[in-house]
Order: structure tokens, then C-alpha cells, then sequence
């Protein structure tokens, strides 16, 4: 990393402010200090000093820091210019750092050095973005676990077991006349039985914290007249549904985002599901089944005025659609028959059917009672130190090992070839690295740091 380019940004957020940050990166980060401040700040003391322009004209005055690598964040020799924070100081700053030989960072080239660096890996970088995007206390625990390395410590623990098992397999490959037993098929399949339960542990605490970053998208859907538009606009707050007593009334997908306890919630309203009555709602229902199938919740509302809900068929039905979708049914329009939220519907349903919320969208009672489901759902209360935040690839890297680890289970049952098992090892423990950046490609990385902000 010695070759590389002296960088320079804006820390801050655009705009006016009290303070702002001028970050510099790189082996000309010393030359800098002197030309700009006449001297070189004592390393990590903050220094006040007056920041000049070549003629030796004030350009501002502050406090600047100087990290010498590689105790620095980004491992590299750092300097930090600490102003007031209004946009043509600051942007005169980074001019000035410009014409003594620095280059504009890229978006996430701060982060990206430290992890070339061996300063953090991957998995602690996006934990830092995860924290300056958290949209809820929750998801800001979440962050900080994974950029203290929490996420990479339960990854590197799989990896030291994955390694232990491929050291036996690989053994029995490597010394084939030796006393060096293929392997106890018991003790084999019980480290595999193990690891599989822990990356299943570890990809349902990622699931989680996925959610904490992305909200949870959450479909609407049901018969027509049901009160699904009705149902949105109390969620958003605001009428932005057409509703009427005309059943059908939404054709399209109409899409709404909230914050509900700072959870990002992906509202989504959808046609209703019956036998259409031309192209257009054919069209719309088709369109409600696909949203159906990608949502990370359905909430199946059913007119309790009109309806004795069959909780056993809709499960099938929603089931069918969008496989291993959490289902809650929503009896709506309470108010028509005088029930209370909070008393409940008697019912006679088979066991294990869906979840049931009784609930007025017009009147709003028991849409409290909902608000909190759909919390929970999104993990807002998910705040035990095992949730860490995640990101998708992070989840697509999971599955992958642990398919991969099945696969190995199955060649050692059905072929006992330790070459099969091992070769399923190394893919899964391939997999498992590409969270960390052990084994990520240089195309991956570039789309990951390409989504910081600039001077991060």
C-alpha cells in the first residue's frame, strides 16, 4: 500500500455546520501538515493551528490530528482537519490538500484501505456503513456488534472447526497406508451435524439483522373489499390508497414506506385475489401473486363482517405462494359486529394455523396490536448480542456453505470417498470467507466500498 495515492475528503455531511472534517490519507499525509499548518502536529494530539493557503493566507483555523501509520485507521499515515464547518472552507481546504499532491477520494476509499491494509475485514467495513445508515436504535446495536467483530468472530470460529474436519478428511487422503482411520463415519457426522446447526444459527441471526438494516417488506393481500387500501392508510398515516365500496378498486401495486419505531416497514398494497373479471385485473392479480411470493411478511386481511375465515385454507393458499413467508391474518372491520380488539374472536381453527389479529382499519382499534407484530417481525426487539447486522450476501454466502456442507454429509454416506468430502469442505469454508473478504473478488469489493459515502 506504500505506492498508493495520497487521498483526501469531506468527513462531513454537506451542508452548514459547526464543524467540519477534512480527512487525508497516505504516505504524503506529513508533507501535508507541514505545508498547510507550517508543522507536523504531534502524532494523536490535537494541535490548534491556523490552515493556510501557499502565500500563506489563512484559510481557516482548528484543531489538527495526525496519525502516523500504522496505528491509524486506515493503516496508512493519516491526517485530520478539524474546521468550521461551512462548504466553501471546507471545499477550499480539500483544494489546498489537492495542490500539494492529494487526490479525491472515492466513495469508501478510507474503509477500503483499511481493509487492504489489515486494519478491518470486510464484514466490520459494512458494519461501520450499517451504523452511519441505522434507522433505529436496534439496528445501530446491531452495527456496532458486526464493526467490533462480532459477525467475523462466529465466522472465523466455523472456519477453525471447518479446518479441524478438513485436516482429518484430508489426512486420510494424503496418508492412505497410515493407522489414520477415513473417518470415524460417528465422529465425522456429528462435527458436520455441529457446524451445520451453527451456520443455520448464524444465518437466522443474520436474517435478522438484515432486516434491521433493509426494514421488512410487508404485502397486503386478500379478497376484494376487504379493507387492504384501508388497511395501508391507517399503517401510512396518510390516505394514500383510493378507497371506495366498489370491490377491485386496486389494480396495481402501490408501494408505501414508514418508519414504525424507527424499523423501516415496505408497505405494499396489491390487487385482490379472485377469479378476474378482465385483462387489466388479471393483470394486477398476477402482480399480486409475485409481490406475495417476495415479501418477508403477508398480511391476509379478511372482511370479519362478511367472512368466517377458514385460518387452515388461507395458510395452504398463502403457503403455496410464497413458501416459509410468515403469514398473519388480519380480521378487519371489527367495528361492523361489535367486537373488541382486545377480547378476541371465538374460533374452532386446526392447530398450527396462521396467527390471527382482530382489528377496525376505519376506526384504528387494535391496529396498536398489529403495529407491534410487525416490530417484532422486523427484529426491533431483537436486541440480545447475538444479532449482528448483516447485509444479503452475507445470508447468500450462508446458505451456500451450508449447502455445500450437506453435500459433504451425502458423499460421506452414500460414497465414503474422502476426496468428495473434502472438496465440499474447502467450498464451503470458501464460502464462508467471502463474508469476511478472505476470499472475495475484486469486483465484489469495489461494488461493496462503492456504496459508503465519500470520506468514509
Amino acid at each position: 500500500m506504500s505506492e498508493l495515492d495520497t487521498i483526501v475528503a469531506i468527513a462531513t455531511p454537506p451542508g452548514r455546520g459547526a464543524i467540519g472534517v477534512v480527512r487525508v490519507s497516505g504516505p504524503a499525509a506529513a508533507r501535508v501538515a507541514q505545508a498547510l499548518l507550517g508543522r507536523c502536529p504531534e502524532p494523536r494530539h490535537a494541535t490548534l493551528a491556523t490552515f493556510r493557503e501557499a502565500d500563506g493566507a489563512a484559510i481557516d483555523a482548528g484543531l489538527a490530528l495526525y496519525f502516523p501509520g500504522p496505528q491509524s485507521f486506515t493503516g496508512e499515515d493519516s491526517l485530520e482537519l478539524q474546521g468550521h464547518g461551512g462548504p466553501v472552507v471546507l471545499d477550499a481546504l480539500v483544494q489546498r490538500c489537492i495542490g500539494l499532491g492529494c487526490r479525491a477520494a472515492r466513495p469508501g476509499e478510507f474503509s477500503e484501505r483499511a481493509f487492504l491494509n489489515g486494519k478491518i475485514d470486510v464484514a466490520q467495513a459494512e458494519g461501520v456503513a450499517d451504523l452511519i445508515d441505522a434507522a433505529s436504535l436496534a439496528a445501530a446495536r446491531a452495527a456496532v456488534r458486526s464493526m467490533q467483530g462480532a459477525l467475523s468472530a462466529r465466522v472465523h470460529t466455523l472456519q477453525a472447526e471447518l479446518t479441524a474436519l478438513r485436516v482429518r478428511v484430508e489426512g486420510a487422503i494424503d496418508f492412505p497406508d497410515e493407522e489414520v482411520p477415513l473417518i470415524d463415519d460417528g465422529d465425522v457426522a456429528t462435527r458436520l451435524a455441529r457446524l451445520r446447526t451453527a451456520v443455520e444459527t448464524l444465518r437466522n441471526d443474520a436474517h435478522r439483522g438484515v432486516r434491521l438494516v433493509e426494514g421488512l417488506t410487508v404485502v397486503i393481500a386478500g379478497k376484494p373489499n376487504a379493507g387492504k387500501s384501508s388497511l395501508l392508510n391507517r399503517l401510512a398515516g396518510d390516505d394514500v390508497a383510493i378507497v371506495t365500496d366498489l370491490p377491485g378498486t386496486t389494480r396495481d401495486l402501490l408501494r408505501h414506506s414508514v418508519l414504525e419505531g424507527g424499523v423501516p416497514l415496505h408497505l405494499v398494497d396489491t390487487a385482490g385475489l379472485r377469479v378476474a373479471s378482465d385483462a387489466i385485473e388479471a393483470e394486477g392479480i398476477r402482480r399480486a401473486r409475485a409481490a406475495i411470493a417476495r415479501a418477508d411478511l403477508v398480511l391476509y386481511v379478511v372482511d370479519a363482517a362478511h367472512e368466517d375465515p377458514d385460518r387452515g385454507a388461507i395458510g395452504a393458499e398463502m403457503a403455496a405462494l410464497a413458501p416459509g413467508v410468515p403469514l398473519t391474518i388480519v380480521l378487519n372491520k371489527i367495528d361492523l359486529i361489535g367486537v373488541d380488539a382486545h377480547a378476541g374472536m371465538p374460533r374452532s381453527d386446526a392447530t398450527g394455523a396462521p396467527d390471527c389479529i382482530e382489528l377496525s382499519a376505519r376506526t384504528g382499534a387494535g391496529v396498536d396490536r398489529l403495529r407491534a407484530r410487525l416490530r417484532a417481525s422486523a427484529g426491533e426487539q431483537s436486541s440480545e448480542a447475538s444479532v449482528v447486522s448483516a447485509r444479503r450476501r452475507h445470508l447468500a454466502a450462508l446458505e451456500r456453505a451450508d449447502a455445500h456442507l450437506g453435500d459433504a454429509d451425502r458423499a460421506r454416506r452414500d460414497t465414503g470417498a474422502p476426496e468428495l468430502v473434502a472438496e465440499e469442505l474447502r467450498c464451503a469454508q470458501a464460502a464462508l470467507g467471502e463474508i469476511t473478504g478472505e476470499f472475495t473478488s475484486e469486483d465484489l469489493l469495489g461494488e461493496i466500498f462503492r456504496n459508503f459515502c465519500i470520506g468514509k
